[in-house]
């Protein structure tokens, strides 16, 4: 399987239509995901009738859009395969115990446990009996609330826990990039970061500050109706985020020494300085300071080893610009 490093998290944003999920799966593979993550809804299974809506999306009632926006088993399995096609990888939260069976039906290869379900170890408990990855968001717990949920799938499941704050958009503020440490130093398990942001400022420095999982909001365009589409990122910003990303894990999976300047051998020759003769020099004459300069090409004696000429005698002359060389003098 195709290691996970960055998630264009599709959720829902579809609205229900198949033919939007095909071509979002399509446009996320464009734009350099490893995969792409659904949210698998069945409405009666999680949610009562009178659920409210959350305050950023209240244009429907909640279990009639989690019914609406609902797949079948034949177009989950459709929307899997096309995934394999294209060489991203399938991922769906499911949100209730059904959902995971259903999406056991679906062949799905890892889980990720959305920031609400955290607390609902029934769900975790079923996950982990599957044996697969398991990604696991943070957004809403507290450290108590994830020690127990970490244990409850890790012995179990090759775990990644996901930095997230469950603010839609997150203000820059309420990141939490600190908690990526916090979380590698507590548990010993690899780190990712599921972003709410706008923009890619965050996904970057997390990045660099050791996630190795990125999930970002994905969608055709902000304009589209639908509780997550506001706050996702569009396909060509995608594309440059996905760029970034591999960049700053290029950089980190690849560490320089800077005792090692032989890379910069050449550019050393033409940009630093040697010790010249600032004016003629006859022979025998004592070397002073005033009769040296520094300058282009830098293969001659390094101007930071000047000193070592004052005092010692030319052996032969030398006009204005001359190279020195430890030859020349005694």
């Amino acid at each position: 399987m195709r290691k996970i490093k960055i998630i264009a998290e599709i959720g829902s944003v579809h609205d229900g239509s198949f033919g939007n999920a095909l071509r979002l799966i399509e446009a996320a593979a464009v734009a350099g995901a490893d995969a792409v993550k659904f949210q698998t809804h069945i409405a009666e299974s999680e949610s009562i009738a009178s659920a409210p809506a959350p305050a950023y999306f209240s244009d429907e009632p909640r279990l009639a859009y989690f019914k609406r926006t609902s797949f079948s088993l034949e177009q989950w399995k459709k929307l899997a395969q096309y995934a394999t096609e294209l060489g991203v990888i399938f991922l769906s939260s499911p949100f209730s115990l059904e959902a995971v069976d259903l999406l056991e039906h679906v062949g799905i290869s890892a889980y990720k446990i959305p920031s609400g379900e955290v607390s609902n170890i029934p769900l975790l408990t079923k996950i982990a009996k599957t044996g697969k990855p398991v990604l696991l968001s943070s957004g809403m717990s507290g450290w108590d609330e994830l020690d127990l949920a970490v244990e409850t799938v890790r012995g179990d499941c090759s775990t990644t826990v996901l930095q997230c704050s469950s603010a839609y958009p997150c203000p820059p503020e309420r990141v939490g990039l600190n908690v990526l440490k916090e979380m590698t130093d507590r548990y010993g398990l690899p780190v990712g970061f599921s972003d709410h942001t706008m923009g890619m400022a965050a996904p970057i420095a997390a990045a660099a500050l050791g996630a190795t999982v990125i999930e970002k909001h994905f969608t055709f365009s902000r304009q589209m109706y639908g509780s997550d589409a506001k706050h996702s990122m569009e396909p060509a910003e995608f594309k440059i985020m996905s760029e970034a990303l591999r960049n700053v894990w290029s950089m980190l999976e690849n560490p320089v020494s800077k005792s090692d300047v032989s890379p910069y051998a050449e550019m050393k020759r033409i940009f630093e300085k040697s010790v010249v003769a600032a004016r003629e020099i006859g022979e025998g004459v004592v070397i002073t300071a005033d009769m040296l300069a520094f300058k282009k090409p830098g293969d001659g004696i390094p101007a930071r080893d000047y000193l070592q000429l004052i005092g010692l005698r030319a052996k032969r002359a030398m006009s204005a610009d001359y190279k020195l060389t430890m030859d020349d003098l005694n």
